[in-house]
């Protein structure tokens, strides 16, 4: 079954506004149908894995808790991607592919969503790729 972004043909998850990096305004994630800029030169597929707040209750009926929750995942889902795009020197993502999962803590009877996101990594044309940002320890 597909998941509510993939079946929405939209942009971006249920209409929400695109991930943009905001000193230059540009945007970033393309999501499924939507394509990048045609001369984006590929650097590869990746992956990325976000998970939603975790909530105390049962998501098993797609109701408010699984909404909120959902809209939480696709927050960070968006965010993860644009940290990879920047960390790994690349200036657009278009998204492939993607799984929703729920998780479970018996323990605390919390709930959360888990998202995994296959993408390819773009640069822009005739430009070298961004430099990856180094850690403080390097």
């Amino acid at each position: 079954m597909p998941n509510d972004f993939q079946a929405s043909g939209v942009a971006s998850p249920i209409g929400e506004s695109p991930a943009r990096k905001p000193e230059c305004d540009r945007k970033i994630v393309y999501w499924h149908r939507e394509l990048p800029p045609l001369d984006a030169e590929p650097m590869g597929e990746h992956p990325a894995d976000a998970n939603s707040m975790r909530v105390v209750g049962s998501l098993a009926h797609r109701g408010d808790l699984w909404d909120q929750c959902y809209r939480d995942l696709m927050d960070q889902l968006r965010l993860r991607l644009d940290q990879e795009v920047h960390r790994l020197g690349g200036h657009y993502a278009h998204v492939l592919e993607e799984t929703i999962a729920s998780r479970h803590d018996d323990r605390t009877g919390e709930v959360w969503l888990h998202g995994r996101i296959k993408y390819q990594l773009f640069r822009r044309p005739g430009r070298a790729p961004i430099a990856p940002a180094r850690s403080a320890g390097t």
